[in-house]
């Protein structure tokens, strides 16, 4: 599988470490030059957005590689490292927000990097004003994507691990399991220590999309024409068994 992984690495950043800011910025020129991940991350976005009916404080962690303010220009962009076309740097568990100042708080591929999600959750109470969310779309746990995420990805993926990751550096921590652990594991933890956090929802999806993308760091497999074919057939599938994201909806309750 280690060869597999080497021949399938994106040229672009083959090498690079991840917390290297290079990384960060030839990641954003992967997401625009590859027509069916684009079209992935414009779906993504919208079903973040479509959950939002205010959006006049919107901070976006980890905004680096991605383009969502091109979709709510007065989003406020964040990122770990000092980033180029991002807003302000910023870590997750301590924002330079005052108390209840935000609307909401949006992500895409970013929890299962922070290294304490209990500082975070207690940070964004803070921040987040009664009736303001919490809206991602992360990686999520089913047999499919366990598979997936252990064979063919560089990231990795623990289900039986605790809710921190240890600290390699500011992009190369992760754990992709970690939102399966807080919000379906842990769930009853989660709802005991965090009485603030309703949870909306929770929406498994894409069983194939983004791994025929190729993401970030892998080679692109399908043009851009493909990627509505391939959704419609996705729906087909029963995608609590098959998904390997999940869009997670909280709201911070009064």
């Amino acid at each position: 599988m280690g060869f597999l992984k080497r021949l399938l690495e994106h040229p672009l950043t083959a090498g690079l470490s991840v917390d290297d800011p290079r990384t960060t910025l030839l990641r954003r020129d992967i997401i625009k030059q590859k027509p069916f991940l684009s079209l992935l991350y414009e779906e993504w976005y919208a079903r973040i957005l479509n959950a939002l009916p205010e959006r006049k404080r919107v901070l976006e962690l980890g905004s680096g590689a991605g383009f969502m303010a091109e979709y709510c220009p007065d989003l406020i962009t964040s990122e770990i490292l000092e980033t180029p076309g991002v807003r302000i740097v910023a870590d997750a568990c301590q924002l330079p927000f005052q108390n209840g100042s935000l609307d909401a708080i949006v992500m895409t591929d970013v929890l299962h990097h922070i290294p304490n999600v209990e500082n975070f959750f207690r940070e964004a109470i803070r921040c987040i004003h009664p009736g303001g969310k919490i809206v991602m779309i992360e990686p999520w746990k089913t047999s499919w994507s366990s598979w997936v995420y252990t064979h063919l990805h560089s990231e990795p993926f623990l289900p039986e691990a605790d809710w921190t990751i240890p600290s390699t550096g500011p992009l190369s921590g992760a754990n992709g399991a970690l939102p399966w652990i807080v919000f379906e594991r842990d769930r009853s933890t989660f709802e005991a220590m965090f009485p603030e956090w309703q949870i909306n929802r929770i929406e498994p999806t894409m069983p194939l999309a983004y791994l025929l993308s190729g993401g970030v760091s892998m080679r692109g497999f399908m043009p851009g024409w493909m990627y509505r074919p391939i959704r419609r057939l996705e729906k087909l599938y029963p995608e609590n068994a098959w998904a390997m994201f999940a869009l997670i909806e909280l709201e911070r309750r009064e």
